[in-house]
């Protein structure tokens, strides 16, 4: 196979949203799978609407899904002098023409063929008027008047259009600018693009931007386009559905990991396999796995595998990953306390602020976790705090205080007393947490230590 170059171009008229992110997903993956090259262009020709804003969100977006590229990304609005060089290419040789109809002329003659039963759209007018140059017209592309143009998707399989039911479509605008179809087709072969794999929104594209190939003697890339997500309804996925942008989804405490193996699922599959490394999907990506029926998307199933890839995590990644999250929610924590915190935790948490309210009694000062009253009145009774009482004794003698010697005084202490777990376990555990639920006792105390844990135990006595 010849070197295979595939782009990701979005629009920076608002943040990245995952339809978009999948996309570029798949073209990245396309890529590295066969040792290519991934570049990214910036389709910036609505300047009405695209701000810079949106390209640097949309930048910080890709790196941290890890979505590396190639080259510096490419602005469509630094390039009209090279669209303009092949709109007047096409003139000259007669594909292209000057036209003067206005919208109102257009729209008439749209009603005419709608009236007529037929497809709306411009009846070539000026088609062969011969026009020069001049304020306010715009440039027409001649589409052929008959037979087909057909391409085999890569996904879709092979797709045919009858070319008389093609508009004559501008390529030029009265005001000087290039439109969407000659931008991107010129865009593409100057960038070398092999393969261009996008939404099904961009299927009746296709057909014109391979007439504007052929008539300026280019070699036509691969297409291959893939279906919209839609939401649990069947219905085209929208903020109802839980649909939200890159950047929100990190936000949310998603590990990027976890939301690109997602986006790859919803589309892509690789037998029952459901959990992928990055590796691994390079390895094994391919366009004919890509599926032709649209995937729903399932914000529980997203948080499912994030919490998977959360438990599968190295301690220190995950601590390195939380800490931002720690910070933001008002707590200082060193990256080795973060480290040691993580493990009795990363099992109790789907996203990583849930991770962060899971440790919060431990990030809490000690005069600061609240307690919660039902495990109060149930836990902290007279007999609970007497046996909270002595165990605080056994626990302040203690020269080494680690998961251990506190398990063993426990243990000793319910044994000597002729005594239950479930006896000593709620008093302590309400002292220590502030609630009934929690990790593992003495992993608890050994992570906040000995002072911390006698204070945490005197202002359980004193409820």
């Amino acid at each position: 196979m010849a070197k295979v170059v595939t782009r990701f171009a979005p629009s920076p008229t608002g943040h990245l949203h995952i339809g978009g992110a999948r996309t570029a997903i798949f073209s990245w993956l396309l890529a590295r799978h066969h040792g290519g090259e991934f570049v990214l262009r910036i389709e910036d020709t609505d300047r009405e609407r695209s701000e810079q804003q949106y390209t640097d969100a949309i930048l910080a977006s890709m790196e941290w899904l890890g979505l590396s590229w190639d080259a510096e990304p490419v602005y469509q609005s630094q390039r009209d002098d090279l669209y303009n060089k092949y709109i007047d290419q096409l003139l000259a040789e007669g594909k292209a023409y000057y036209c003067d109809c206005s919208a109102e002329e257009v729209e008439a003659m749209r009603e005419e063929a709608r009236a007529n039963g037929k497809k709306p759209k411009y009846n070539g007018k000026c088609r062969e008027l011969g026009l020069e140059k001049a304020e306010g017209r715009v440039v027409r592309f001649k589409a052929p008047l008959s037979g087909r143009t057909v391409w085999k998707d890569l996904v879709k399989g092979s797709i045919a259009f009858d070319n008389e039911e093609l508009d004559d479509m501008i390529i030029r605008r009265s005001d000087g600018s290039p439109t969407y179809n000659l931008a991107v087709v010129v865009d593409d072969h100057s960038q070398g693009i092999s393969h261009v794999l996008r939404g099904d929104d961009h299927v009746n594209n296709t057909p014109k931007q391979i007439m504007i190939y052929e008539a300026l003697g280019w070699e036509v890339p691969e297409f291959g386009h893939v279906p919209m997500i839609l939401g649990s309804d069947r219905k085209k996925l929208s903020k109802r559905h839980g649909a939200k942008s890159v950047m929100e989804y990190e936000k949310m405490g998603l590990l990027p990991q976890a939301l690109v193996n997602y986006l790859v699922r919803l589309g892509w599959s690789y037998g029952d396999q459901e959990i992928f490394t990055l590796d691994e999907l390079i390895e094994k990506f391919s366009t004919e796995n890509l599926s032709s029926s649209a995937a729903g998307f399932d914000p529980d199933k997203l948080l499912w595998l994030n919490a998977q890839y959360m438990k599968d995590s190295s301690d220190a990644d995950l601590a390195a990953l939380v800490a931002p999250f720690v910070k933001e929610a008002g707590f200082e924590m060193s990256a080795e306390d973060l480290t040691v915190m993580v493990p009795l935790f990363k099992d109790r948490a789907k996203d990583l602020i849930g991770l962060v309210d899971a440790m919060r009694f431990m990030l809490l000062a000690d005069s600061e976790y609240e307690f919660d009253e039902k495990a109060v009145t149930k836990a902290l009774t007279e007999e609970g705090k007497q046996h909270l009482a002595n165990m605080r004794e056994q626990f302040a003698a203690l020269e080494a205080f680690t998961k251990d010697t506190t398990h063993e005084v426990m243990g000793n202490y319910v044994s000597d007393n002729g005594l239950k777990f479930k006896a000593v376990g709620p008093p302590l555990r309400v002292a220590l947490v502030g609630a009934m639920g929690g990790p593992n006792l003495p992993d608890v105390m050994e992570i906040i230590g000995k002072e911390r844990t006698l204070a945490r135990i005197d202002r359980a006595l004193e409820q």
